[in-house]
């Protein structure tokens, strides 16, 4: 993936030098990562701040390390752990390294309420130092003593951290004052931690007690590496990745976001340099000898490092092993049982330099001597990039190696082989087979633009009926992956009844696809949805049927024509073929992200948990970025619904960020409307307003009928009624899936709080049409809510606690929570005022936990109303919890393991530890029975 370099460095903990404090993780709509690996250095630090907790004396470490190994990342581990510490911290800046005591006043500027204590002397050559009184240069050494002063009288009061980062940076004489300063601490209370690249010219704090900061294990390396690198990478060449970089996090997440990964072609390929090569390494490259450049090159073609390979390689050529000493010694490159450069760039570097000539030369040679046995796979790709002519004996077994280089390197490896092999076939028809092959998967892999230009070539050749369908129809599919639902459906409608008369299978597969474009459009009075469901239902039926999908089309043409309540059983069924049989390719994975919107319009929650998380994971695993976004949508907005805000978001900021590096529309994009209309009232407000404005039909922007939804939702926690049922009725007139459904249980609540009593009454029968349908205790929970509103006495009472228990029994957390408060509404309207603080005091905490803003406070408004004085959450301590730990306490409380918390937040099992962990430690407590004891029961 390709981002900026500066998000690389945020991410990795680095900073720019002209930042005075560090950035934790400064791109923005991102969140910071757990700290992966360092057991050692975690263990010294957290060592370190328990003896100063302690008492036990002073401590002084200095972080050493090479640019980028994650000094930053370290600190910001000790600064997250400093409670009941008072923390003063600095930065170097390179631009201040020749301006004196410009570190020191840094990091010493929020100790100065102690210069009364300081002898006079000391006093004077501070104050001086800092610029705060006029006078003659101060005596270094009066500066370190009050500097000294100053740190421990402030330890007097409660223990000291001094943080310093960038060290390298600091000017000569702040770096000697800390120098004194350190070497001088013994019994105070205070740490001082400096982190500082490895000596150069100037060699600082020597003597001093250091811990080196190397790269990652293997293990931590990998997981960050795949992290962010989100298709599948060849497992050798990741090996090769990291020891090429020797696991330092910043050149590792560099690689991970500065390639696409079509360019890596999963491994298989050595892309180009991601910038230009510098003049200066092609100069010096230049200048070794001539048999030395040859055997780099062949190096650099096996994207493996395969040093056995290498040297049969380079027998093939002639070379001999003294060619790789003049490298070796230059530092170029280290030879053992693997082939590793100096840096992945220097590898880039030496391919680029060479001419296609020679490039073909070394891959002759890696073809010669990769065994056709043992690699069949890596040895077609590397004779395939030695041929220049048509050649159908390499063409062929390049198509027979596709689909094992799918197993190895995903989608992208699928893709950049089918595309050679295209490019290498002499028959015409067999050669527009393959490109078009090709171009699907580039689409799949996240590469639309590489597919669209190879697209345009096959457009231009002699194409027969079947081929010119399947054209239209990838153009279609990369116009919903690109611009929406508004550009794709027609072209998709049009080349599903093209394609019924040579392929009826492929032709309802476009079907699907059509009908998924079409429920996007969302001009008033649009009719693409009843023109494609026309067009299913007149369609041929297949000889062979797929029951799974066959009934979801099946399904949705009746949803569009005859109305919800006679397409929900046939849904019914399709999503329960889906649960029980998993898809088996990857072009079915378009289809899940429908039977998805489908499974959330019937109120299915089980069916969308499940499949949202199996969704997500066959397109990470498989490299679908072109899909991948969505996925990773369709669990953000579960995660909405059962109050995770957190993992919501996170979920969101990763499927944006993919979506933008393969230039993808995504509806990741509108559920950050959905977030703010539930935590956040003023950002809510404006944000919704912007998006309303510059709704579009198209299902690159967020589509009208999920901003209304939205909005909807935001003012009726606001107790905005009135402007809530305008957009809930804008919402439900629209012919969507799932928002247009469940804005009509947020029209009852508005319409009943204004006095419209028809319009709600109205809204109730049209939401009893979905919700009997759909049978589920989600939409049962709903619809008993939604009457419960409109009902008095006994009846609605009863109503009420129904809605309670079947909304308990479901994912929904959220509509729980709501269920709740209006029932405690009701009842405190009822004058049943005790029984309504019970209700509302739960709604308040579920809400205050979830963060979701606009609802707590109303809950907290109806609370004070009962006479409740000060409504607090479950523990005092909850409040230091983030978001994310809540869920994840509350799910460990309830008894559920790690594996199924992972499971449903769709995070790691380590992740979860790790919330544990921090959990733990800000209650006070050392296991997960004593959750049970600390949080209240909701």
């Amino acid at each position: 993936m390709m981002v900026p370099s500066t998000h690389a460095k945020a991410v990795s903990g680095q900073r720019t030098d002209d930042h005075r404090s560090t950035v934790r993780f400064a791109a923005k709509n991102h969140r910071p990562q757990a700290l992966r690996g360092r057991k050692r250095e975690r263990a010294v630090l957290d060592q370190l701040l328990q003896n100063i907790r302690d008492q036990k004396g002073s401590r002084v470490l200095v972080l050493r390390g090479e640019p980028g190994i994650g000094k930053t990342v370290l600190l910001d581990y000790l600064l997250d752990r400093t409670d009941g510490l008072q923390v003063t911290r600095a930065v170097g800046v390179r631009s201040e390294t020749e301006l004196a005591f410009a570190g020191l006043q840094h990091l010493c500027g929020p100790l100065l309420d102690g210069l009364e204590f300081l002898p006079a002397p000391q006093r004077d050559a501070i104050r001086v130092a800092f610029g705060l009184t006029a006078g003659p240069a101060p005596d270094a050494f009066l500066v370190s003593l009050g500097a000294f002063g100053l740190i421990t009288e402030a330890s007097t009061h409660r223990p000291v951290l001094c943080v310093v980062d960038d060290a390298q940076w600091l000017d000569r004489t702040s770096a000697q004052v800390l120098t004194f300063v350190a070497c001088r601490l013994q019994a105070e209370s205070v740490a001082l931690i400096i982190a500082a690249r490895n000596p150069t010219e100037r060699e600082d704090f020597v003597g001093l007690p250091e811990l080196v900061v190397k790269g990652l294990d293997t293990d931590a390396a990998r997981e960050l590496l795949q992290s962010f690198m989100a298709g599948r990478l060849d497992e050798q060449v990741v090996d090769r990745i990291i020891a090429e970089t020797c696991g330092n996090p910043s050149q590792l997440l560099e690689l991970g976001y500065g390639q696409y990964l079509h360019e890596l072609a999963g491994g298989f390929a050595v892309p180009a340099a991601p910038a230009p090569t510098p003049r200066i390494e092609l100069g010096f490259l230049k200048r070794l000898p001539t048999e030395t450049q040859r055997l780099l090159l062949v190096a650099a073609a096996d994207p493996v490092g395969d040093a056995t390979l290498l040297w049969r390689a380079a027998d093939q050529l002639g070379l001999d092993v003294g060619a790789a000493a003049p490298a070796e010694a230059a530092g170029l490159l280290k030879l053992g049982t693997r082939v590793r450069f100096r840096h992945p760039h220097v590898r880039w570097a030496v391919y680029s330099a060479a001419s296609l000539t020679d490039r073909q030369a070394a891959h002759r040679a890696l073809a010669a001597a990769t065994d056709p046995q043992l690699d069949p796979d890596r040895r077609a790709w590397h004779r395939a990039q030695a041929t220049l002519g048509p050649d159908e004996d390499v063409a062929a077994e390049l198509e027979r190696s596709a689909d094992r280089a799918l197993a190895r390197g995903g989608l992208a490896a699928r893709a950049a082989f089918l595309e050679r092999s295209a490019a290498l076939t002499p028959e015409p028809r067999t050669r527009t087979q393959r490109a078009l092959a090709a171009a699907e998967g580039h689409h799949q892999a996240g590469a639309p633009h590489a597919a669209t230009a190879l697209l345009a070539i096959v457009q231009t050749w002699p194409l027969e009926e079947r081929e010119r369908g399947v054209l239209d129809w990838l153009q279609g599919q990369i116009a919903l992956q690109t611009h929406g639902g508004a550009e794709a459906w027609r072209k998709l409608l049009s080349a599903a009844l093209q394609l019924e008369s040579v392929d009826v299978q492929l032709a309802h597969e476009t079907y699907l696809d059509a009908i998924n474009a079409a429920t996007f459009v969302e001009a008033p009075g649009n009719r693409a949805v009843e023109e494609v469901a026309w067009a299913i239902r007149a369609a041929p039926q297949l000889p062979r049927p797929q029951p799974a999908f066959d009934r979801l089309l099946e399904g949705l043409a009746v949803r569009f024509t005859d109305g919800y309540a006679a397409a929900a059983p046939i849904l019914r069924r399709a999503l329960g073929d889906l649960r029980e049989n998993a898809v088996q390719n990857t072009r079915s994975l378009s289809w899940l992200s429908l039977a998805l919107r489908t499974a959330a319009d019937l109120f299915d929650d089980e069916s969308w948990h499940l499949l949202a998380t199996r969704h997500a994971q066959m397109a990470r695993d498989a490299g679908a970025l072109s899909v991948l976004p969505t996925a990773l949508a369709h669990v953000a907005q579960l995660q909405i619904f059962v109050g995770a805000f957190d993992a919501a978001a996170t979920l969101v900021d990763e499927a944006d960020a993919i979506a933008e590096v393969t230039d993808s529309a995504c509806i990741a994009g509108s559920l950050k409307f959905l977030l703010a209309a539930y935590q956040d009232e003023v950002g809510a407000l404006s944000l919704i307003e912007t998006g309303l404005r510059a709704a579009a039909a198209s299902f690159g922007s967020a589509p009208r009928a999920f901003l209304d939804y939205a909005n909807a939702i935001l003012h009726n926690g606001l107790g905005c009624y009135d402007v809530a049922m305008r957009s809930a009725q804008s919402a439900s007139a629209h012919k969507s899936l799932r928002e247009s459904t469940w804005a009509h249980a947020e029209l009852v609540e508005a319409a009943i709080r204004t006095g419209h009593v028809e319009v709600a009454y109205d809204a109730q029968r049209r939401l009893a049409a979905y919700t009997s349908a759909s049978g589920t205790e989600w939409a049962l929970g709903i619809l008993a809510r939604s009457r419960a509103l409109l009902a008095e006495g006994r009846s609605a009472d009863d109503l009420y606690r129904e809605a309670v228990e079947r909304l308990g029994r479901s994912r929904v957390t959220i509509e729980l929570a709501r269920a709740r408060l209006v029932y405690g509404e009701w009842l405190r309207r009822e004058r049943r005022r005790i029984e309504a603080r019970d209700q509302l005091k739960t709604a308040y905490e579920l809400f205050s936990a979830m963060g979701a803003g606009p609802f707590a406070q109303r809950a907290r408004r109806e609370l004070l109303a009962t006479g409740e004085r000060t409504p607090k959450r479950a523990v005092d301590t909850f409040d230091a919890l983030t978001a994310q730990e809540q869920q994840v306490a509350r799910m460990a409380r309830s008894g559920r393991s790690n594996q199924e918390i992972g499971n449903q937040l769709f995070i790691s099992i380590k992740t979860v530890e790790y919330h544990l962990h921090k959990t733990f430690a800000k209650l006070g407590i050392s296991s997960r029975h004593e959750l049970g004891q600390v949080l209240a029961a909701e």
